[in-house]
C-alpha cells in the first residue's frame, strides 16, 4: 500500500472539513454549505445548539447514568442519535421530550437507546433483535404474535435488568438539579450527554474506576502515616539509647 503523504495546507483542509462536519452534522443534506451559506449557518444555529443542548443518558431513574448518548449512538430504529432531531429554537415543555428520528421513512417516534453486547444489539424475550421489531412507539414483534412489545431480560453491568432502564432526555438546568456534570458549551451538533472522555465509558466502570482511586488514596495516606509513625518511633529509641 502507498502511502499518502500531505503537507501542512492539505492537513488543515481536513480539519477544517472535520470540524465542518460535527457542526453541520446531516443538516446539509448530503450537500457542503458554500462559505457563506455555512456562515450563516452558524449564525443562526449555534446560538440555540448553546442555549438549548440536550442532555441524553440512558439508566434506571433515580439510579447511575450507565450510558451517555454521543452522536454516533445508535437508536432501537437502526439510526443514530445525531439523526434525530436534536436542536430546537425552543425546548418543548412536556416530559418525556421526544427526538424524532429525521431519516425519511422511519416511524421512530423519540430517540431510544437499546443495549448492546460488543457490536450486536440485546435480543427481546421473544428471542427476535430490535430490527425485528417495529421502529414505532411499542416496538411491536414483526416476526412473532405473541411479543406485543420489545422487553430484555438482559441485565446491565449495573445489576438491573434492561426493561428497568430508561432514555433519559434533560435539559442543562433538569442535568445540573440531579447533581451530574454538563461539561462546557459546545458548537458541535448531537452532543448528546457527553462532557468529557469518561463519558465514553459505561456508568458502573466509571464508579468501579472512582472507588479504587478513592481507595487507593486512602492506601497512600495510609503507608505515608504509617511511615511517619515508623520513622518517629525509630528516632525516639535511638534518642532512648543514646
Amino acid at each position: 500500500m502507498d502511502a499518502i503523504y500531505l503537507d501542512k495546507s492539505a492537513l488543515k483542509s481536513v480539519d477544517d472539513y472535520w470540524e465542518y462536519r460535527r457542526v453541520v452534522g446531516d443538516d446539509d443534506g448530503g450537500k457542503l454549505f458554500t462559505p457563506e451559506e455555512y456562515e450563516e449557518y452558524k449564525k443562526k444555529i449555534l446560538p440555540l445548539r448553546m442555549k438549548n443542548r440536550l442532555y441524553v443518558s440512558y439508566g434506571v431513574p433515580g439510579g447511575i447514568d450507565c450510558k451517555l448518548i454521543g452522536p454516533e449512538t445508535q437508536c432501537f430504529c437502526g439510526h443514530r442519535y445525531k439523526q434525530h432531531q436534536t436542536d430546537w429554537e425552543v425546548v418543548p415543555s412536556e416530559r418525556p421530550l421526544a427526538l424524532p428520528c429525521k431519516v425519511m421513512g422511519c416511524h421512530c417516534s423519540t430517540y431510544t437507546y437499546t443495549p448492546r453486547v460488543g457490536c450486536n444489539p440485546v435480543r427481546c424475550r421473544c428471542k427476535h433483535l430490535p430490527q425485528d421489531h417495529s421502529e414505532a412507539q411499542g416496538h411491536m414483534c414483526k416476526k412473532c404474535n405473541f411479543c406485543s412489545s420489545f422487553h430484555s431480560p438482559f441485565t446491565c453491568g449495573c445489576g438491573r435488568p434492561c426493561f428497568e432502564h430508561r432514555t433519559l432526555v434533560e435539559t442543562k438546568l433538569e442535568r445540573q438539579a440531579r447533581g451530574q456534570p454538563v461539561g462546557r458549551d459546545v458548537p458541535y451538533a448531537a452532543m448528546g450527554g457527553l462532557t468529557g472522555f469518561s463519558s465514553l465509558m459505561d456508568g458502573y466502570l466509571k464508579h468501579i474506576v472512582l472507588f479504587s482511586g478513592v481507595s487507593n488514596y486512602i492506601y497512600a495516606i495510609h503507608q505515608n502515616l504509617s511511615m511517619s509513625y515508623g520513622k518517629m518511633w525509630i528516632s525516639r529509641e535511638k534518642s532512648r539509647c543514646s
